[in-house]
């Protein structure tokens, strides 16, 4: 358990993803902050710790560190640790387009390496849209 009294945070690795190792640990924190896993003033695991975890280079761990903390979802606090931000993070329109972009890109890449056409990506999406209409 963490200062705050919760379990601390841990990162997990999709080896076969096809999305960058980086990439898979700033869209974790993303994740678990929208989700409410992690709220303002939760410490991350420090860069060794992650890097010793997950058996990756340590400058993997802070440029995942850095480009979250660029765009205000962590804190740095020399010689205490990183946490997670307290402020209210908004992105911009240019910021939502590139971050779609970024998903689409990763869900082009690994369906795929799966076999997948993005013709059946597309059907798939056009059901789906269907089934959700139908819930309404």
């Amino acid at each position: 358990m963490n200062r705050n009294g919760k379990r601390p945070f841990a990162f997990r690795l999709d080896e076969h993803s096809g999305v960058p190792v980086y990439r898979q640990l700033i869209d974790q924190v993303m994740a678990a902050k929208a989700a409410g896993t992690l709220a303002g003033g939760d410490q991350l695991p420090t860069v060794r710790q992650v890097a010793v975890d997950l058996a990756i280079n340590p400058n993997t761990v802070v440029r995942a560190y850095r480009e979250l903390e660029i765009r205000g979802f962590l804190e740095t606090q020399q010689g205490t640790g990183t946490f997670v931000s307290q402020q209210k993070v908004t992105r911009g329109e240019i910021e939502r387009r590139r971050q779609l972009d970024q998903l689409v890109g990763d869900f082009v890449a690994r369906a795929g390496a799966a076999g997948f056409t993005i013709k059946d990506l597309l059907d798939q999406l056009e059901e789906r849209q269907a089934d959700a209409k139908g819930r309404k």
